[in-house]
């Protein structure tokens, strides 16, 4: 039995059995014995098999060389290296290094958390998570915009006897079962969060030593809250003053853990949504203690340097202008589906005259490439991984041996072989990134972090938390509807079985399996109703990945973060 780590791009980063050529789940106390069904059936997925240029297939070597010819006849400042950012494998960088030692341009920003990444930044200095085994201590856990059951599963064992409030438009299945659940309007998060640390104030349940030593300037921001009316602002956000009262009770003078998804920050002002919750968080007194904290999508590498080579010009991964550039290299990514503002993306693209795509599946990015190059899935490569959700290092060691695709660093030094750019051993690597922690078991490491984050306050320059002094309102009215994108239950983003329905409250009148066009300012699809009672009224669900979802979406960035907009735009439903 050999043990390895799941590749995919979610919170938990599981520990694998492997053995007789099946993926079975670690019995340590993060994976805790189970898988997602991704995982449990991954070695039945398709993957990419055989190279191809301009629609036909060819031989490995011939792609290779394929690509090398390209490379030599583009003046470097004309290549653009796209890669997905969603896989925490910290090998799949190596490619950043030789584009950039080349001088081509790589990308900046995220398709999914820098907003909330900025405002954590702009509160604490730092981008530090409280992990899966702080939240296993805690007492109560605010689930706000997470749905656990699609992204957390291994959170679900620890919530025995633990009181479970949820924040979020969509009664999800955790919701049901919750001690309290808040049904909020979309986009209504940063309000419900001042109102929160207001309401605390007032019942005096704020923890008045933490203030005083960590966030002086607290009364400043509660100066701020007050001009928040309250009557009309409930209304707005379909809250009661009973529930709130309800969430302080259940928290006062408790371990509490908030556990955010990345959802609440789909927005403009995404850094302020995530900046109020954290400051909701501070006026408890959450931070340097057992059992409580904000926990987010932290920094999978933080407390890891990266020996790799990045200096180069770098353009935004949200609205890339391809067109400005004669060859793309795209790896593990899927502009076409996941980019938003498709028809943009779609136009920007069919200028490039050399569009390479480097990856596992195929999809509607690999379609339109002219050269396609498979690469090697977790199991024919060694590598070596962090989370999202906890501390822990995992190696990756090869399991097996094939001849289809090929590495990212096999690739790489082929390239810096043939271009004359220095690289190291692929063992010199993997034994820097070890060299950021310490063995625990076979495979796993522990990366050397603060076990509670912000013990001796925060990273800022005072070790004080720095509150919001101003915030942008939003209109939350209107007869359009919120368009709510999150992970799917059977897919994850665009890999695996995708959804191809649009989920609608039936109150509002279309008939189950008919075809409607949805629209935005961005322009319009046509999808198959789906009934979803457990949606709010003015809510349309359409899950991240399906087909067409982000023709919908606006290309324009946060204002903090350099991140996609995903639920901005407000949409109509009309009968096809």
């Amino acid at each position: 039995m050999n043990k390895t780590a799941c590749p995919l791009d979610c919170y938990d980063a599981c520990q694998i059995d492997y053995s007789d050529g099946t993926i079975k789940p670690s019995k340590d106390h993060r994976t805790q014995g189970f898988l997602c069904a991704h995982l449990n059936h991954y070695e039945k997925e398709t993957f990419l098999q055989t190279p191809s240029y301009m629609g036909k297939e060819i031989r490995q070597e011939e792609a290779l060389n394929k690509l090398i010819t390209i490379l030599k006849s583009t003046d470097p400042s004309a290549i653009l290296h796209y890669r997905g950012s969603g896989n925490f494998a910290l090998m799949q960088g190596v490619t950043d290094h030789f584009f950039a030692s080349f001088g081509a341009t790589l990308t900046k920003g995220t398709l999914c958390d820098g907003a909330g990444e900025a405002g954590i930044i702009n509160g604490r200095g730092s981008n530090k998570n409280m992990s899966m085994d702080e939240i296993f201590k805690s007492e109560v856990v605010i689930f706000w915009g997470r749905n656990p059951h699609i992204s957390s599963s291994h959170l679900l064992p620890s919530l025995k006897d633990k009181k479970v409030i949820v924040i979020d438009p969509i009664k999800t299945q955790i919701a049901k079962s919750a001690d309290l659940h808040i049904q909020i309007k979309p986009h209504a998060d940063l309000y419900l969060a001042m109102l929160l640390t207001r309401f605390a104030h007032i019942n005096d349940i704020c923890d008045e030593a933490f203030l005083e030593e960590f966030a002086s300037e607290f009364e400043e921001y509660y100066e701020l809250t007050q001009g928040i009316r309250i009557k009309a602002t409930l209304a707005d956000i379909d809250v009661t003053l009973g529930e709130i009262g309800q969430l302080l009770a259940l928290v006062e003078d408790k371990k509490v853990a908030i556990v955010c998804g990345v959802g609440i920050q789909k927005y403009q002002d995404g850094a302020d949504v995530m900046r109020a919750i954290d400051a909701f968080g501070v006026a408890l007194g959450l931070f340097n203690k057992e059992g409580c904290g904000v926990a987010y999508l932290g920094n999978s590498q933080d407390g890891i340097f990266s020996p790799f080579y990045t200096e180069s010009k770098k353009v935004s991964k949200v609205n890339t202008d391809f067109s400005a550039f004669e060859t793309l290299f795209i790896q593990g990514a899927n502009p076409l589906s996941q980019m938003p503002d498709t028809q943009r993306v779609q136009h920007s693209l069919s200028g490039v005259k050399n569009i390479i795509y480097f990856g596992l599946h195929e999809n509607e990015t690999s379609k339109a490439a002219h050269l396609v190059i498979p690469a090697k899935n977790f199991l024919y490569k060694d590598d070596i991984r962090t989370s999202y959700s906890h501390n822990a290092l995992h190696l990756m060691p090869k399991q097996k041996e094939t001849n289809i695709g090929i590495s990212e660093y096999d690739l790489t030094a082929l390239l810096c072989q043939t271009f004359g750019i220095e690289l190291q051993s692929e063992a010199h690597y993997l034994a820097h990134f070890q060299s950021f922690a310490t063995k625990t078991q076979e495979n796993m490491y522990e990366i050397l972090r603060e076990a509670i984050p912000y013990k001796d306050g925060f990273d800022t320059d005072d070790g004080e938390f720095v509150f919001l002094e101003e915030f942008e309102k939003v209109n939350l009215g209107g007869e359009e509807l919120h368009l709510i994108t999150p992970k799917g239950q059977k897919s994850l983003n665009s890999q695996f079985q995708r959804e191809t329905a649009v989920y609608l409250h039936s109150a509002l009148g279309y008939k189950e399996g008919s075809l409607v066009d949805i629209s935005s300012p961005n322009g319009t699809i046509t999808l198959k109703v789906s009934y979803n009672n457990d949606l709010r009224e003015d809510c349309v669900l359409i899950y991240s990945g399906t087909p067409g979802v982000n023709v919908l979406t606006s290309s324009q960035h946060s204002l903090e973060g350099l991140c996609a907009i995903y639920q901005e735009n407000r949409i109509t439903v009309k009968e096809h």
